[in-house]
């Protein structure tokens, strides 16, 4: 199974949570305070690690989860961009990722939801981080919702 690293073209104060939530093995950095983006208090994030569609490279990227009906839930918002973030086509191209959860690492497989299951989904996730009807707002993309469905083994 490849390792998670950290992100470093992302901002220093997101490496610093993935780095957190890898030395720690997902003790800490499993829940972090976004209060200053607009989320009341603390939110669930996981790891997610895909494999790059053009390099063939492994990325990480700390994402803000949440569960519903046991399906784990992602979504590609890019804080609103008008492009979706690079992991979101790298899991389109290779759907097969790697997710740490807590202290929980598991296999699974991607798909984007689509109609009235995403439609479910996305609302379900504008309580998890309310932020996310902004970035909607801000841009012109239908910004994707991802569920990640846990493989056996």
């Amino acid at each position: 199974m490849q390792e998670f690293s950290v992100p470093t073209h992302l901002p220093k104060w997101i490496q610093d949570h993935a780095r957190r939530y890898i030395e720690s093995g997902g003790r800490e950095g499993h829940m972090l305070d976004l209060s200053a983006a607009g989320a009341e208090g603390e939110v669930p994030t996981l790891l997610l690690l895909t494999k790059g569609r053009k390099t063939g490279k492994y990325f990480t990227a700390p994402l803000v989860y949440g569960e519903k009906d046991g399906k784990i839930i992602i979504v590609a918002s890019l804080g609103g961009a008008p492009k979706h973030p690079n992991w979101y086509p790298n899991l389109v191209a290779e759907p097969n990722v790697t997710v740490q959860l807590g202290t929980e690492r598991f296999r699974a497989i991607a798909r984007t939801a689509e109609g009235a299951e995403r439609d479910v989904l996305w609302q379900h996730m504008a309580t998890v981080f309310p932020t996310y009807e902004e970035y909607q707002a801000k841009t012109d993309r239908r910004i994707p919702v991802v569920v990640l469905e846990r493989q056996p083994g």
